[in-house]
């Protein structure tokens, strides 16, 4: 299931000042949720899957998530310092955080907020394999398309959407917006010079 983000302006949701239009809405959001974790419970039925997630923008959804999958699985974070960090801290991908829990053998679902260019997990993905896991898939809320320059195994997909400077639902500018709870289309005047 490849879902695509309509535009929407939702009457229900109050829209913080910053954001131009909301493009997915709380039920929205929450109704994808759900299917995600319905699919995985089934895909994974009789295992105990690892739920990697990347850390701080995935943690409104990997919660979410993990109160929809109706199987047991283990929990484990990931914190990095992404390629071209707009902060400047990192110019390659660093492990900040490392796994507490082994990889051997396991089945690990990567999940992630949002996949652009896809060499962030494509350097996670190499660097999990090298653990030796039974395998490894990709969940992510959002999928930008347009911007990638790999290939990855995303097998649990969100929404698919255009190529949006988009925050809330932990997804952030700057550590805000983190709050929201929608997925809204930030006002260029907020981040461009």
């Amino acid at each position: 299931m490849n879902p695509t983000a309509p535009t929407i302006n939702n009457p229900t949701v109050e829209r913080h000042p910053d954001i131009a239009h909301i493009l997915l809405a709380p039920d929205e959001i929450a109704s994808r949720v759900r299917q995600l974790g319905a699919q995985i419970s089934q895909d994974y039925a009789g295992q105990d899957p690892l739920l990697v997630g990347v850390l701080k923008g995935v943690v409104p959804f990997l919660a979410d998530l993990c109160r929809t999958i109706t199987i047991p699985f283990t929990i484990d974070f990931l914190a990095i310092c992404p390629y071209g960090t707009h902060r400047g801290r990192c110019g390659n991908v660093q492990i900040l955080k490392d796994l507490e829990e082994p990889a051997e053998g396991r089945s690990i679902i990567l999940v992630e907020d949002i996949i652009d260019t896809g060499l962030t997990l494509h350097y996670l993905l190499r660097w999990l394999r090298q653990r030796n896991p039974a395998s490894v898939v990709i969940c992510t809320l959002l999928d930008r398309p347009r911007r990638r320059l790999v290939d990855l195994p995303i097998v649990y997909r969100g929404f698919q959407i255009p190529d949006y400077f988009v925050v809330g639902y932990g997804l952030d500018y700057r550590e805000h917006y983190r709050h929201l709870p929608y997925i809204g289309v930030l006002r260029p005047e907020i981040y461009l010079p």
